[in-house]
């Protein structure tokens, strides 16, 4: 079973939409039991709070459901359970290597590494663009998917 932790900021926006994405595509090839995938934040500054609204409807608007999806704060026990730690941008990267102090297997990576386009996918909570955002991440999703098959992990 390959363990997947997505890691934003606040984990109501880009974490939970990349967790219910990545679930969605996993579900699709008929693979779910071959997946745990959840989300996380690297701050304190939502927990407990559900999925931001525009987040929601944006995974709504294409037949994805984040019913009692709460944000939570990522631990250095997330770390050692889980096998990749995918963040989204720069400041996450730093801000979950604080919390972990080293990644010493490898654990951590950027999201749109596993595209062709690289870079961070852009903060919402800022930009308000929910679409960009949105196709970012299944992009990053799905080249997360291949990367696993072509790589003999599932």
């Amino acid at each position: 079973m390959i363990k997947i932790l997505f890691v934003c900021h606040g984990n109501i926006c880009r974490s939970p939409m990349a967790e219910f994405i990545m679930k969605d595509i996993v579900k699709k090839h008929h693979k779910e039991n071959s997946f745990e995938i959840r989300s996380a934040a690297t701050s304190t500054e939502e927990l407990g709070n559900p999925v931001y609204p525009p987040a929601r409807r944006k995974l709504l608007e294409h037949g994805l459901r984040c019913d009692g999806k709460t944000a939570r704060q990522m631990t250095v026990e997330d770390y050692y359970y889980y096998d990749m730690l995918i963040v989204m941008d720069n400041n996450n990267m730093r801000n979950i290597k604080r919390i972990v102090t080293n990644d010493f297997d490898n654990k951590i990576s950027m999201l749109m590494d596993y595209t062709d386009s690289k870079g961070t996918v852009s903060d919402p909570w800022y930009t308000r663009d929910f679409d960009r955002a949105y196709n970012d991440i299944l992009k990053g999703c799905e080249g997360l998917y291949n990367y696993l098959c072509e790589n003999n992990k599932i």
